[in-house]
């Protein structure tokens, strides 16, 4: 892949493969061979050309995460901001809390949507040391202990509805990398910005979602992961199309689904398989990760604040501690086909998102450009 280079951190890059077969498709899309009369973009969600791709692309979900067959996965709408508050709407119980674990900005706004239902709890924050690391978990409080329910003021305390966190946080470039087992509740994770670019244990979680705009698709539809048990807490007033039970029962086609992004998403999960599936993404992120976390760890410029432990493979955050020298940067790269490196505007600094679609190349593009630049500017 030759430049540009596109490091936003979403809606993000695609695979220039999945690009190609989408403008091909564009004029009429061919279902295995076959023409259906129409683009990719005018097909009924209801034909059944469409219900064979969902059907299909749900088969090599499972397939690439080994998905057990006691877990539903749903096609849903709303991003990672409908989940925040579909998750406390199904699984919060009356009389119960929800413990979050707050690593970043995205897990915080979770707490804040899922208060609105019900008690929350959080469990511990790393937002005093500026989210440079993942709250180990000897630090969590919690109205439970790891051995059952614990007794307070001689009142019996029942274990919490579910357990919340956000495994990769893309603003602030932390990411949990082991998931936690033996907990007492089920366990909820926003994979969202590292979804399908390592393998995961599913059957740690009670519930994985993720947006499709980082690593296998466009924005529009939303993936979520539910274990079967858990899908009869949800009262019948959810309304239809938050409701886990109800979307999982209609095959996720109850009202018209994101039919471009499904249709992309399914192509991302091909692509996913025929370049080796989960382990070789996992290894390619390794790789573009740590050629850009030692040539920062190196740089007597720029720093890469997250605990070396807590570093994302796909967000890596980075600045140099003035913000005129971090815009300068920012500039000096976009010159160069290096693009969207501007940090979010709650952090500052630069970003580097390094998803499933990004080649080596393309890190090894920014490393020069980042020894380039330090040559010419100092603190």
């Amino acid at each position: 892949m030759s430049l540009p280079y596109n490091f936003s951190p979403g809606p993000a890059m695609l695979p220039p493969e999945v690009l190609d077969q989408v403008r091909a498709d564009l004029p009429e899309w061919h279902w295995h061979g076959v023409g259906q009369g129409a683009s990719v973009m005018e097909v009924s969600h209801r034909g059944k050309a469409f219900e064979a791709l969902i059907a299909e692309a749900e088969q090599d979900l499972r397939d690439l995460l080994a998905i057990p067959a006691n877990y539903r996965v749903i096609f849903m709408q709303g991003g990672a901001w409908g989940q925040f508050a579909a998750v406390p709407m199904n699984l919060l119980r009356p009389g119960e809390t929800a413990d979050y674990l707050v690593s970043g900005g995205w897990s915080k706004s979770a707490v804040g949507e899922a208060a609105k239902f019900g008690a929350v709890n959080v469990l511990a924050s790393s937002e005093s040391d500026g989210y440079t690391s993942v709250p180990a978990r000897n630090t969590w409080k919690s109205t439970w202990t790891e051995n059952g329910v614990q007794t307070t003021a001689g009142q019996s305390l029942q274990p919490p509805s579910y357990i919340y966190a956000c495994s990769n946080e893309t603003v602030y470039g932390n990411e949990i990398h082991t998931l936690p087992r033996d907990l007492p509740a089920p366990l909820v994770i926003d994979a969202s910005s590292h979804f399908l670019s390592r393998p995961m244990d599913v059957a740690a979680c009670g519930l994985i979602y993720a947006g499709a705009q980082k690593n296998i698709g466009p924005a529009g539809v939303t993936i979520v992961i539910v274990r079967d048990d858990l899908l009869d807490r949800a009262p019948m007033t959810i309304p239809s199309v938050f409701h886990y039970k109800h979307m999982a029962a209609n095959k996720s086609l109850f009202n018209t689904p994101p039919v471009f992004s499904i249709y992309v998403t399914a192509l991302t999960l091909k692509w996913i398989k025929a370049q080796g599936g989960l382990a070789e993404m996992e290894c390619r992120a390794i790789a573009r990760s740590a050629l850009l976390y030692d040539t920062l760890d190196a740089s007597q410029l720029f720093k890469a604040p997250v605990a070396r432990t807590d570093r994302s493979r796909m967000n890596v955050v980075f600045d140099s501690g003035n913000a005129d020298t971090d815009a300068a940067f920012v500039a000096f790269c976009d010159a160069r086909g290096l693009k969207s490196l501007k940090g979010h505007r709650v952090r500052g600094g630069m970003r580097a998102s390094l998803y499933n679609a990004m080649p080596l190349s393309g890190v090894e593009a920014l490393v020069t450009a980042v020894r380039e630049f330090e040559a010419t500017h100092s603190r």
